[in-house]
C-alpha cells in the first residue's frame, strides 16, 4: 500500500514521528495517540505501518514467516536498498540461519554458566553497594548502572580490563543505527572508528579470556557449529546488545523506585520480589522501545490489508502500557503479574540474553534492598536520547542505609 492509497482508505493515518526529539524525550502521550488511532496505523512521515497495541504486536512477533527480520529490524528495508550497516547475525536473520546461530548462543548462555557467574556478580554488587553507602549522594548512571555492568558483563564475556569505556558509545551507535540517519544518529557516530576497532580487536579469539562466554563461541567453531567468520560477529553481538540495554534497565528501575518510594519499601521488606520488580520496571520504562518487521507476503492485521514488503513499526514501550492488556498500566507495581510484557521482545527473536540481564540486575537489587532503606531524587534527571532505546543520562539520588 502506498501513502496515497493509505490516505484514501478508511484506515487511520498519523503524523507521529517516532524518531523526533519530542517523541523520544517523552513518548507516552504519543503512545496513547498511536494506540487510540487504531490497531494498525499508517505513519505518514516514514511511509510504513505501525502498531502500539499489545495484541497486534504480539501477533506480528509470533509469525516470523509473514513478518521477517532479515530485511532489517530498523527503519531501512534491506530488500530495497543495500544495508548501510552490517546486519546483525541474530536480530536480523530468519530461520534456518537464525535457528542455528541462536542454538549456539543459547548453549553459551546456559543455566550452568549463569550459575557459575552468579557468585562473581554478587561480589561486585556487594562492593558497589558499599561504595554507594559511603557516598550517600550519588549519580545513579555513572555511580551504579555503568560501573556495575562494565565490570560484570565484560568479565563474563572475557574482555580485558583496558578500554571498557568504549562499550557505552559503541552500544549507543549500534542502536541508533536501527533508526534513520538523523542528528541523533550522526552525533553517536562521531569518533566511532577507533571505538569500533577496539571492539573488533577484543572479539578476536586470542584476545578473549579462556573460559569466558566469548571463548565458548570459538569452541563452537572447533566443533563445526559456527563458521570461523561468524564467531567474532557473534561475540560482538554480546557487546552490542548486552551493555546499553542493561545499563538503561538499571537506571530506569532506580528512577521507578526513587519516584515510587512505597515500592522500594515493599522490596526491602520482601527481597523475594526482586525478579517481579525488575520485570515491572522493564514493562513500565522499557529500555528497548521500538523495532521493525517486514511483510513477506500480502496479508492483513486486524482487518487492515498489508502488502508484501511493507515495513511495520512496533512500539514495545506502547504495548507495555496498553490498557487493553494491563490493568492500571501507568502504575508501577512490583507485585504485578508481568507475563507477556514486550520489554524483551517475543517469539523466536525474543531477547536471548535476557536471562543474564535478569541475573545481573536481580543480584544488584537484592544487595541494595538488604542495605539501603530509601532512594530519593536529589536533582533533575535527564534522558540520553537514542532512536530506539530509552534510558537516563543523569539521575541524582540520595540513599540512606538500613
Amino acid at each position: 500500500m502506498t501513502l496515497a492509497t493509505a490516505e484514501q482508505s478508511a484506515f487511520p493515518v498519523s503524523d507521529i514521528d517516532p524518531f523526533s526529539k519530542e517523541y523520544l524525550g517523552d513518548p507516552y502521550p504519543y503512545h496513547e495517540q498511536l494506540r487510540e488511532a487504531g490497531p494498525i496505523v499508517w505513519l505518514r512521515k516514514w511511509d510504513c505501518w505501525a502498531t502500539g497495541r499489545h495484541k497486534e504486536m504480539n501477533d506480528v512477533l509470533a509469525d516470523p514467516q509473514t513478518f521477517s527480520s532479515s530485511a532489517g529490524i530498523g527503519i531501512a528495508n534491506f530488500n530495497n536498498e543495500k544495508p548501510w550497516r552490517p546486519p546483525s547475525l541474530l536480530l536480523e536473520s530468519d530461520p534456518p540461519e537464525h535457528t542455528r546461530r541462536r542454538a549456539v548462543v543459547g548453549k553459551v548462555l546456559s543455566a550452568g554458566n549463569l550459575r557459575r557467574l552468579k557468585a562473581d556478580f554478587e561480589v561486585a554488587a556487594e562492593a558497589l553497594v558499599e561504595r554507594i553507602l559511603e557516598k550517600r549522594q550519588i549519580e545513579a548512571v555513572r555511580d551504579i548502572a555503568e560501573p556495575y555492568i562494565l565490570k560484570v558483563f565484560p568479565d563474563a564475556v572475557g574482555i580485558g580490563k583496558s578500554g571498557r569505556e568504549n562499550l557505552i558509545p559503541y552500544g549507543s551507535a549500534v542502536f541508533n543505527a536501527f533508526g534513520p540517519q538523523n542528528d541523533i544518529y550522526r552525533e553517536s557516530m562521531r569518533g566511532i572508528e577507533p571505538v569500533s576497532e577496539w571492539i573488533m580487536s577484543n572479539c578476536r579469539r586470542e584476545n578473549l579470556r579462556p573460559g569466558g562466554l566469548g571463548s565458548e563461541v570459538y569452541d563452537a567453531v572447533d566443533t563445526g557449529e559456527v563458521p570461523p567468520d561468524e564467531a567474532p560477529i557473534l561475540v560482538r553481538s554480546f557487546l552490542s546488545a548486552g551493555i546499553d540495554t542493561t545499563v538503561h534497565s538499571i537506571g530506569n528501575a532506580l528512577w521507578c523506585f526513587a519516584t515510587h518510594p512505597d515500592q522500594w519499601k515493599k522490596l526491602c521488606a520482601n527481597p523475594g520480589l526482586v525478579r517481579s520488580a525488575f520485570l515491572e520496571a522493564v514493562r513500565f520504562e522499557s529500555p528497548f522501545q521500538t523495532y521493525f518487521r517486514t511483510s513477506t507476503r500480502d496479508t492483513s492485521i486486524a482487518g487492515v490489508p498489508i502488502a508484501n514488503n511493507q515495513k511495520l513499526f512496533l512500539s514495545a514501550g506502547s504495548a507495555n502500557r496498553d490498557p487493553r492488556r494491563w490493568e492500571r498500566p501507568d502504575v508501577f507495581d512490583i507485585e504485578r503479574q508481568n507475563l507477556g510484557h514486550m520489554g524483551f521482545g517475543a517469539g523466536i527473536h525474543g531477547c536471548i540474553g535476557q536471562m543474564i540481564a535478569r541475573l545481573e540486575t536481580e543480584v544488584l537489587f537484592t544487595a541494595m534492598a538488604r542495605r539501603i532503606a530509601s532512594i530519593a531524587i536529589a536533582g533533575p534527571a535527564t534522558h540520553r536520547l537514542n532512536n530506539v532505546l530509552r534510558g537516563l543520562d543523569t539521575l541524582p539520588l540520595t540513599v540512606t542505609a538500613q
